[in-house]
């Protein structure tokens, strides 16, 4: 039987000189779950998502990933493990094109290797031909066919977002980190890019974590919820128990509200 917690995180930490910007953090996170990850600005959200994916090595604490504890594992190690980031401003190559973008990503390919182009063409090709299709695949779901041959560069900033999520697609990701995927992107887009997370997270068993200020979007796809402020957990729990903590208030308005 599959282990109920995908993630769990305990007293994590990290400090830039005397600056501790992630602060005892500890969660833990359902599998197949879309968990909201909310905040002020300079709450700490962004740097919680490197620490968990290995960017940043953390000053206290332990993470712990599908039972096994990854706390000193690479970025790249914990990439193979099926736990994957987007960022808030996308990374694409924006000289490859769209369809490009989606192949390159997909791990174990023998054509990295010299040895295999010389000595197993076929096997190479054979490959990137079954890479291909997947990756024509996902631009189907992701309703991106038609900028299939595009440089990525030359996508709006809703189509990256999508094309991030593409990226994932092609890595057979468990667990998704997503950093503020409604920036700069239109309504739209936004309702379609909803829809593509919540297949995933249903009919595909996708774990989600998101980062987002878009508190519609929050309530729309999010449980739990969990907010942090200057480094620390402040509380988690539905979004209405959130929204409703005067915890919260405080820390995205800044003042103390006198009690009722």
């Amino acid at each position: 039987m599959d282990e109920p917690l995908i993630l769990v995180c305990q007293n994590v930490g990290i400090q830039f000189g005397s600056f501790k910007a992630v602060d005892g953090c500890s969660f833990a996170v359902n599998r197949g779950s879309i968990t909201g990850l909310i905040g002020p600005n300079g709450a700490g959200k962004t740097t919680l998502f490197n620490l968990i994916a290995g960017a940043h090595r953390t000053t206290t604490g332990k993470i712990n990933y599908e039972g096994s504890e990854i706390t000193s594992l690479p970025p790249n190690e914990r990439f193979h493990k099926g736990l994957v980031r987007t960022f808030q401003i996308p990374h694409e190559f924006h000289r490859l094109t769209v369809l490009e973008n989606l192949m390159v990503v997909s791990p174990g390919q023998p054509g990295e290797e010299i040895f295999n182009n010389w000595f197993h063409p076929f096997r190479v090709a054979s490959f990137e031909e079954r890479t291909r299709k997947r990756a024509w695949e996902a631009l189907e779901f992701l309703e991106l066919t038609h900028v299939a041959h595009e440089r990525a560069g030359r996508l709006s900033g809703g189509q990256k977002k999508l094309l991030e999520l593409g990226r994932t697609i092609m890595t057979d990701a468990k667990l998704v980190l997503l950093d503020e995927p409604a920036a700069g992107i239109n309504r739209t887009l936004l309702r379609k890019l909803e829809d593509k997370i919540l297949y995933l997270n249903r009919e595909r068993g996708y774990t989600f974590i998101l980062v987002e200020h878009d508190m519609e979007m929050i309530e729309k796809l999010c449980e739990p919820v969990i907010c942090m402020a200057e480094g620390k957990v402040l509380i988690q729990g539905t979004f209405g128990q959130v929204r409703a903590d005067p915890r919260v208030l405080e820390a995205y308005l800044g003042e103390r509200q006198a009690p009722k």
